[in-house]
């Protein structure tokens, strides 16, 4: 969830670059294969939405969701190894899933079957699941990550960070980005200071 950072400052068109970038910022406290797989995921699909020219937003996520798959697999490759499920097929497979059915019964999905704990290979899937539910509405998906139960902030993190690249700060309600400007951290310079850097 805090890897976002990494995507704003590294392009994913070289994800080797990138996967390199998550696993220097991950190394102290997350250098297994499934974390840094689930980082990288997130990782790349931030950057790829920032990058992506698409017109429609549902195709800025699935090139995101794209991207998330292939940076998985490269990160899964890294780090000290250790037994879980697949993270780039369970992102594939999460966000079928949920293409078509309603909110709620996407909900239901994402909870009972691709899971929601703290394990990497149930949170960053559900993010993904989360975005392909509700593709054109980064605040409907945050909202629907929040309201999932389990590790509700992590999957909320992580479907708000792709999805607020891919639409931009205006695509929030001026509201929820006023609740945040209130708390005096400055993350929208710091957002500005790491766009500087990917140029």
């Amino acid at each position: 969830m805090r890897i976002a950072p990494v995507g704003l400052t590294v392009r994913a068109d070289d994800l080797t670059d990138l996967v390199d970038a998550v696993q220097q910022a991950s190394l102290v406290t997350h250098n297994t294969s499934v974390a840094l797989a689930g980082a990288a995921a997130v990782a790349a699909a931030v950057s790829t939405a920032l990058d992506s020219t698409a017109a429609a937003a549902t195709e800025r996520v699935a090139a995101a969701t794209d991207a998330a798959v292939a940076a998985a697999a490269l990160g899964s490759e890294r780090g000290h190894w250790v037994a879980g499920a697949d993270v780039a097929a369970r992102i594939r497979w999460a966000a079928a899933l949920v293409s078509g059915p309603s909110v709620a019964e996407a909900a239901e999905v994402i909870y009972s079957l691709v899971g929601t704990s703290l394990a990497t290979q149930e949170s960053v899937p559900a993010a993904f699941a989360v975005l392909s539910a509700v593709p054109e509405d980064p605040w409907a998906a945050c909202l629907l990550a929040a309201s999932l139960g389990g590790d509700t902030d992590t999957i909320a993190a992580m479907a708000g960070a792709v999805g607020g690249a891919a639409h931009g700060l205006s695509a929030f309600p001026p509201h929820a980005v006023a609740v945040i400007d209130a708390q005096g951290l400055g993350l929208a310079e710091l957002a500005d200071s790491l766009l500087r850097l990917r140029r």
